[in-house]
């Protein structure tokens, strides 16, 4: 599906944090007061398995031989979904869990650019080691969580984060599109410290 008109009036943002980031809830907040469809690569994925679409045998197939579903499966879903927003006259979308690597990043643009769209900018949450243990820690006493509660698995979470998403901080870096946002203050001082680089973001491009 192709749009002729660049949608400058959208807003479309990536938000990355790593574990106990308050990710979650700050995507609630920014999908409330933007009016963002939410684009969960994992919550997408689930749902065409679960419906049975073709993408969704398509990806279980790869799935239930114990290989990763491709980028080219998990793009056609997030361009489904975007085609779908859009014709529900969507505000923006906000990308939680993807893009994960740069071809994923590369991916994303490419998609966006086919329906004259592209991303305003990523917003990276960052928080210290110590205070991000502490929050799961915390967390894992009512979470449920086993992964939650042991500090060992923790600090591995949190490493894993940092190594895959500092080269996609870097991609967007170059763009002049990468905000970092101290995510240690309380849950209303870091949201407004998103709407201010959301704001600095979309008047730059």
């Amino acid at each position: 599906m192709q749009y002729n008109i660049k949608q400058k009036v959208m807003l479309n943002i990536i938000l990355f944090g790593p574990p106990g980031s308050g990710k979650g809830t700050q995507s609630e907040n920014l999908i409330e007061k933007y009016g963002l469809n939410h684009i969960s690569t994992g919550d997408i994925l689930r749902a065409e398995i679960k419906n049975e679409t073709e993408l969704g045998k398509e990806a279980k197939g790869y799935i239930d031989a114990g290989k990763l579903v491709p980028d080219e499966t998990v793009i056609n879903m997030l361009a489904k979904k975007v085609d779908e927003g859009l014709g529900n006259n969507a505000k923006g979308f906000i990308f939680d869990g993807f893009p994960r690597t740069i071809p994923q990043a590369e991916a994303l643009d490419d998609m966006m650019e086919t329906k004259n769209l592209e991303i305003d900018c990523l917003l990276a949450l960052e928080v210290g080691k110590e205070e991000l243990v502490k929050r799961i820690l915390n967390r894992g006493k009512t979470s449920g969580r086993s992964d939650d509660t042991d500090e060992g698995i923790i600090q591995q979470r949190v490493e894993e984060y940092e190594n895959k998403t500092a080269p996609i901080a870097d991609y967007y870096g170059k763009q002049g599109k990468l905000k970092t946002i101290k995510g240690e203050g309380s849950i209303e001082d870091t949201f407004d410290l998103l709407c201010d680089a959301i704001k600095q973001g979309v008047s730059s491009n």
